[in-house]
């Protein structure tokens, strides 16, 4: 059998770096969080790196709370209304999209003035499990959207299982 040459293709040193140093907290943090997926990865699946354009809107930050019965998503979107803003369950994500449209006009005697500016975002979220689908409700008032996420009746309740000593 004759050696053939095999091309080893490297990828570039700055990615697998990256990509070691992501490795490296993944485990840190599932050490800590004793092999269980930590509450981040719940709910984020943002894109590494995104891509932005003069049409494209800064994702607006949201507040992510568990209260005993459901989760509250809430997200300040000021100068929206609630037409505005879509929020969509596909599966075992939450999507959250908006579009921003504002438009000036002003006409004077001697001129005349007319702007626009338009921009959209969209954030997706992975459900936890437990999460009722069916019961999903979204709310929008006074420029704050408030994403209630119900938990089900068999995720709310704690079960204590007893230990037993092996005969």
């Amino acid at each position: 059998m004759a050696n053939t040459p095999v091309e080893v293709k490297r990828s570039e040193p700055a990615a697998d770096s990256w990509r070691q140093l992501r490795s490296e907290m993944e485990r840190l943090f599932d050490r800590f969080g004793f092999g269980m997926t930590p509450f981040r990865n719940w709910f984020d699946i943002e894109p590494a790196l995104q891509v932005r354009t003069s049409f494209t809107m800064p994702s607006p930050a949201m507040d992510i709370v568990e209260e005993d019965k459901d989760y509250k998503l809430t997200a300040e979107l000021p100068g929206m209304a609630e037409k505005d803003i879509q929020v969509v369950v596909s599966g075992d994500t939450l999507t959250v999209k908006g579009e921003k449209k504002q438009e000036t006009e002003r006409k004077e005697k001697n001129y005349s003035l007319s702007e626009r500016s338009y921009g959209s975002f969209q954030r997706t979220f992975y459900l936890p499990e437990g999460v009722d689908r069916d019961k999903i409700g979204a709310e929008f008032a006074k420029g704050v959207l408030t994403v209630t996420l119900p938990k089900s009746a068999s995720a709310a309740k704690s079960k204590t299982i007893e230990v037993k000593a092996a005969a």
